[in-house]
């Protein structure tokens, strides 16, 4: 077997320097020097720190989030001016190609995280201990996540079973089709609920709940509803989560005007009884622009940010990612997450005397008020455009409800969809005065809007937009039977020495 020697990068990265992260406790890990990777797992720490470093490369879905809110119709691109950041601007005029540094890096980041998981997954027989189904487990739930990002953005992709790929693979292993990766994502993510713990040994990690929530949403993507609302509805009867209420803030949140909702994207609403799932940030370790994913910070809140903003309670930014007045025009009069969800310096900075902030490209006066940068502490590690701490709730039990109340409806159970659909919109308004009577594809039609609202700004809307048929009558330049996906990066198709096809019509 061909040996490979993961030194610096591909192994302090891996179990050490990228360690420190995967969440706020994965911190201060003893530093691994050069190791033959083929005699490594050979005790119950060598496969911990290979798990750390297969949850590190999350950090860096930052750039799905953003870039999956900017190909939508809920944000501009934004940025300092029209070439700033050419992969997004192009990506929101819906004329990317595959020559495009953003999708690439997606790309190659997520294929790092298939990597660092089968690593684990390869040398899962070699080395006997207490609690490796766990690690096994965790290692598959990760994989399908990976995998799950891929396909829905580029389709069918090259998989290699439970072995990384070695230099060559690219021109012999296929691409696979679509439905060979949501059955790989399908089999990882019945095994990790099967395995997985209910409760996480550590903030951050995989959980039962978190693996049936992204096995129902892998099988709402591919329209078989009856298995996702099983899934689904597996996670809501667990007892392990709730929607957050009035009943859990403070005295002290509530004096400061704070919503239930708007709790949830703060600090102290990190990790909390709504999230299923949510990847962790910290701010102990800077870097660069060139060095985006060794970054331990959110990217994506530093960029969205306004840019010279001076004033209370938010930070200075890059200007993008800037909501479009179509979102913000789309809140029903009374619905609390407008506020939480757009910020609108036209009442902002008059109700906030002495806020200012540059207006750059495309400004729209509206920004992503969840995932925007707060105030931050004098420790803070580089650049704090770069470093923000705000962890990004990959997996909502809100979002939980909406799947499920429209697998149910989509299989003729509309009572119970109502009911999911009608507890997310009593935390809209405070009330039951805004629930929904309606059945058949008027309910349908009712939930989709709902996951506009509720999820704006997380990175759902361009692929709900897509999976739903909806894409060409919603997004400017959308182009039915090509931007459906993302174009392979043409590094990637010339390697591959015409092993792997283009996406069509790129």
């Amino acid at each position: 077997m061909k040996k490979y020697i993961y030194i610096t990068i591909a192994t302090i990265a891996i179990f050490a320097i990228s360690v420190v992260s995967c969440s706020d406790e994965f911190v201060e890990r003893p530093v691994q020097y050069s190791i033959d990777s083929e005699n490594y797992f050979n005790s119950k720490t060598d496969y911990d720190n290979a798990l750390i470093g297969a949850y590190d490369l999350l950090h860096s879905t930052f750039i799905n989030v953003l870039m999956g809110e900017i190909a939508s119709d809920n944000t501009f691109a934004g940025g300092n001016g029209p070439n700033d950041v050419p992969g997004y601007q192009s990506v929101d005029d819906m004329i990317h190609t595959p020559v495009n540094a953003q999708i690439k890096q997606l790309w190659d980041w997520m294929f790092a995280g298939v990597q660092r998981a089968n690593y684990i997954i390869e040398f899962k027989d070699k080395t006997d201990f207490a609690g490796k189904n766990q690690i096994i487990a965790e290692a598959r739930f990760l994989r399908a996540y990976y995998h799950f990002e891929l396909v829905k953005w580029f389709g069918g992709i090259p998989m290699n079973g439970d072995k990384r790929f070695a230099p060559g693979d690219e021109k012999t292993v296929p691409r696979s089709s679509v439905s060979e990766v949501y059955a790989s994502i399908e089999a990882d993510l019945i095994y990790a609920s099967q395995n997985l713990s209910v409760l996480a040994a550590q903030k951050g990690r995989a959980t039962r709940g978190a693996a049936f929530a992204l096995l129902g949403k892998a099988y709402l993507y591919q329209g078989k509803y009856a298995q996702a609302a099983t899934a689904l509805e597996t996670v809501i009867t667990s007892g392990s989560y709730r929607l957050v209420s009035k009943s859990d803030l403070t005295a002290q949140q509530i004096t400061a005007g704070l919503t239930a909702f708007g709790s949830i994207f703060e600090d102290a609403g990190e990790n909390g009884i709504e999230s299923v799932f949510e990847v962790q940030y910290t701010d102990v370790e800077g870097g660069s622009y060139g060095q985006l994913q060794y970054l331990e910070g959110n990217v994506a809140v530093g960029f969205a940010g306004p840019f010279g903003y001076e004033g209370p309670v938010f930070a200075d930014g890059n200007n993008f990612n800037l909501p479009t007045p179509k979102i913000a025009n789309a809140f029903e009069p009374g619905d609390l997450r407008k506020a939480v969800t757009i910020l609108d310096m036209a009442t902002w900075i008059p109700a906030n005397p002495g806020t200012s902030y540059t207006k750059q490209h495309e400004d729209t006066g509206f920004f992503n008020r969840k995932y925007i940068p707060r105030k931050r502490r004098a420790e803070a590690a580089g650049d704090v455009k770069l470093t923000s701490p705000n962890n990004y709730r990959s997996i909502r039990y809100a979002d939980v409800l909406l799947m499920a109340a429209e697998a149910n409806n989509k299989t003729g159970n509309d009572a119970k969809a109502r009911t999911y659909l009608n507890l997310v919109r009593d935390r809209a308004f405070d009330d039951v005065n805004h629930r929904i009577t309606a059945s058949g594809t008027a309910l349908n039609d009712f939930i989709l809007t709902e996951r506009r609202i509720e999820l704006a700004g997380e990175g759902h809307r361009f692929f709900d937009l897509v999976r739903t048929g909806k894409a060409a009558q919603e997004i400017p330049g959308f182009v039915a039977g090509k931007n459906e996906l993302f174009p392979i990066p043409l590094e990637e198709i010339q390697f591959s020495a015409g092993n792997w096809a283009q996406n069509p019509n790129y």
